[in-house]
């Protein structure tokens, strides 16, 4: 299989995918797209968010990134059927078609900023050789409302086209930043944690997708408010870099399962070794090799 097969697989013939929404983000770095989820599907996903981190508490997200103040929960779809629905979101496949060719899911993570907390440095997901080398695409599943008062993503409309800045070290990789130019410079801010000039305040109704070049500077800010701000971030890599999350070191016979041929293909699950899950559950018990059967 290959990316266009699995997605007529699911529907997605990139018409999805306006020319509107493509200038934006080719432009601007991101769009957004209303009315994708119910109220009731919204209801459903933000429970099973405060469920899950009820379960998992201080170690939510542990799989990832544990983010003091702000309530994570990763590898979603191992531990609950309720996401799945965000697998099919059609703009999201589209865009991440024409924006990484040949790709797969990166990664999935709840996140919830608390009262007074949630502020982020500015900074990129990932790194670039090129000025228009995209690695990853990332979609903020909006549950709740997002607001001006309870801590919006800030994003720097068009900097996706410029130098990478305060990368974090896990995404780094083999990478090696090229020397900045005086331009480049006089652009880099003093202070990652201050506003930045022309910065903007996404804002967004629940069941909302927001579809971000992870090339864009951005971050999370401050939950003045106290409401909640529950999204889910789904994101998408090229096929031939690593996911953040590696779908098959975590991979259940549920999940397996339940997905049809385009879905695992779309989270590089497939194909699988032989005697795959019994080798797993071996392994978790300590009575495996060495640890490695997924690669």
């Amino acid at each position: 299989m290959y990316t266009k097969q699995a997605l007529r697989e699911l529907g997605v013939t990139g018409a999805e995918f306006s020319e509107e929404q493509r200038r934006s983000l080719d432009d601007n770095g991101y769009f957004v797209v209303t009315d994708v989820f119910s109220p009731e599907e919204c209801r459903q996903m933000a429970e099973e968010f405060d469920a899950l981190h009820r379960k998992e508490g201080e170690r939510g997200g542990h799989e990832v990134h544990v983010e003091p103040g702000a309530p994570r929960v990763s590898n979603l779809f191992n531990k609950t059927a309720v996401y799945d629905r965000c697998l099919e979101i059609k703009p999201l496949l589209a865009a991440s078609h024409y924006l990484l060719g040949e790709f797969k899911l990166h990664g999935a993570n709840l996140r919830d900023p608390l009262a007074g907390k949630g502020h982020q440095d500015l900074h990129v997901d990932v790194p670039k050789i090129f000025p228009d080398d995209w690695w990853v695409l990332n979609a903020i599943v909006t549950f709740d409302d997002m607001k001006a008062d309870n801590g919006p993503t800030r994003i720097v409309p068009g900097s996706h086209k410029w130098h990478p800045i305060n990368v974090p070290h896990v995404n780094q990789g083999d990478w090696e930043p090229a020397p900045l130019t005086p331009e480049e410079e006089a652009r880099t801010p003093k202070d990652l944690a201050a506003p930045y000039p022309g910065e903007v305040h996404v804002t967004a109704p629940k069941g909302s997708v927001i579809v971000v070049n992870s090339s864009m500077w951005h971050g999370g800010t401050v939950n003045r408010s106290g409401e909640r701000r529950r999204v889910l971030h789904l994101t998408y890599t090229r096929r031939d870099l690593p996911q953040q999350l590696l779908q098959r070191e975590y991979l259940t016979q549920d999940l397996y399962e339940r997905m049809n041929p385009a879905h695992r293909f779309l989270m590089d699950i497939e194909p699988l070794p032989e005697n795959a899950f019994a080798q797993r559950s071996a392994r978790k018990a300590g009575t495996g090799t060495d640890g490695h059967w997924w690669r």
